[in-house]
């Protein structure tokens, strides 16, 4: 079997390197409070949670696309599916191994997820 650069790519993309590139892109578009966890020997649901707080809706919905569009065009990477919507304070992208969790202030406070998995160990933490 020929193997395609896509499929190189996706190959060579694997969760902890996908997490970092989700962190990177969510820091440089002025993402806050941005933490990554890592939940493999937690749950089988994912490996890495990264999880950030945007300070408006339209913040939001920048982060939510710019997220897709940079993994898909420079990995051919694209979210099994995307949950919520910037006016409930929560858009959830689900990359597999890599869930991504961008929240309002208020939602964030209100749904903890960091005390939910607080035996998840912090791989990153950027205030």
């Amino acid at each position: 079997m020929i193997r395609t650069q896509t499929q190189d790519w996706r190959r060579s993309l694997e969760p902890s390197k996908l997490a970092h590139l989700i962190v990177d892109l969510l820091e440089e578009h002025l993402a806050v409070e941005i933490v990554l966890l890592d939940l493999r020997e937690l749950t089988p649901v994912a490996d890495f949670f990264v999880i950030c707080t945007a300070e408006s809706d339209r913040q939001t919905r920048m982060l939510q696309e710019i997220i897709a569009e940079e993994l898909k065009k420079a990995h051919d990477t694209r979210p099994l599916s995307t949950e919520g919507e910037p006016a409930s304070g929560w858009v959830l992208l689900d990359y597999n191994a890599v869930v991504v969790h961008i929240f309002s202030k208020e939602a964030r406070a209100f749904y903890r997820l960091e005390e939910l998995w607080k035996a998840a160990p912090v791989v990153v933490k950027i205030q």
